[in-house]
């Protein structure tokens, strides 16, 4: 309804009926003190239809935006709970969105308005419903940098990189200075498999500011993507010179050293981490990858203890019970690790690692 494409609405009949050129005005949270209007319509058609004949019609259905017409049928017992017996009359009501210059009412910031929308599904990750509506909002200004930006965002999160990148390109046409979209180019096309022109996105942007933490720490991982690991703990360590409590820093280049076999340097990395996350909210992720490190040095009752630790966070994480079965392995105790493998298949049957190592516990029994 916001951009435009959804012109129906179904309602059950009101005591005075709508007609043709009858003026709708449509609102968000009509009965909140947040209310928002959205905007005016005029009616172009109503339809009278029982509920019988709704709660049957796959297209109508469709029409007002549900899958089917049983999907209809059951938001509807909900919504009019004393309106569903098989004569009950709903109005199908078919508008056209007016331009805002013939609104009769007060006019709005309809950009504003479809922006934070955008915004709001964007935060709670409806990236299909928020790229719409940043599309709608860049109708009304398609010059606009932070929309073009965040439609970039949306896309890429879609896996439409190459859309993604003919935004980032647009925004940096307006803004050539902005590293934060720079950053994001070098990100989606370091998703598009193309790494070295990833590093050349992250160049200008560290050309810009080589102080960003943000672009510092996508500039690593795209050091460790062209596997030039030193480079990449060039940049993780620039990131704790600037911020020493910088955790996803700590985790980024404990990550790095345990792939480049200097576990004992991983291992202070991940202690540190933790430090800093237990000062706000336990990480499960942190503590499995310290036990991974351990696991590395031989040290395993001491990994036994850190994958406890992540699994009284997570305790359904496949992962974290197979990575605590090996550990029990390693150190004789294989009832309990049967135990583990056994959960793992409880959880995802079709875990072929487990099963192999549940029939080596099995034979060591």
């Amino acid at each position: 309804m916001i951009t435009g494409e959804k012109t129906t609405t179904i309602r059950k009949i009101w005591k005075k009926p709508l007609s043709p050129g009858d003026r709708l005005h449509c609102y968000w949270n009509l009965v909140s003190k947040e209310r928002k209007k959205l905007f005016e319509a005029e009616v172009t058609d109503v339809d009278v239809v029982m509920f019988s004949d709704l709660i049957k019609n796959d297209a109508l259905a469709r029409e007002e935006g549900f899958n089917n017409a049983s999907e209809l049928e059951s938001e509807f017992r909900k919504m009019y709970p004393e309106h569903t017996s098989d004569e009950s009359l709903y109005q199908v009501i078919r508008f056209f969105k007016l331009p805002m210059r013939e609104w009769e009412g007060a006019q709005i910031n309809e950009k504003a308005m479809i922006t934070k929308r955008a915004d709001i599904l964007f935060d709670i990750g409806k990236f299909d419903k928020s790229v719409i509506c940043y599309t709608a909002a860049l109708k009304i200004d398609p010059d606009d940098v932070y929309l073009l930006n965040k439609k970039g965002d949306n896309l890429s999160r879609l896996g439409e990189f190459n859309e993604a990148l003919k935004c980032y390109d647009q925004a940096l046409v307006k803004e050539p200075d902005n590293e934060y979209i720079w950053n994001n180019k070098a990100i989606a096309l370091l998703n598009s498999n193309r790494p070295l022109d990833a590093l050349k996105a992250s160049d200008r942007a560290i050309e810009i500011n080589d102080s960003n933490l943000v672009v510092l720490y996508w500039r690593g991982f795209i050091f460790e993507m062209l596997e030039r690991f030193d480079d990449a703990l060039e940049c993780y360590d620039r990131i704790l010179n600037l911020d020493p409590n910088d955790s996803e820093a700590w985790n980024a280049k404990g990550n790095l050293l345990s792939q480049i076999d200097r576990a004992e340097d991983a291992l202070e990395c991940y202690d540190r981490a933790l430090e800093l996350c237990l000062e706000i909210e336990p990480d499960a992720s942190t503590w499995n990858r310290k036990g991974n490190a351990l696991m590395e040095l031989n040290r395993y009752k001491e990994a036994l203890d850190c994958y406890n630790s992540a699994l009284s966070l997570e305790p359904e994480n496949e992962v974290f019970l197979s990575n605590r079965g090996v550990a029990f392995m390693e150190l004789n105790r294989f009832e309990e690790a049967v135990l583990c493998f056994r959960k793992v298949l409880i959880i995802n049957p079709d875990n072929d690692d487990a099963q192999i190592l549940l029939d080596e516990c099995l034979e060591n029994l």
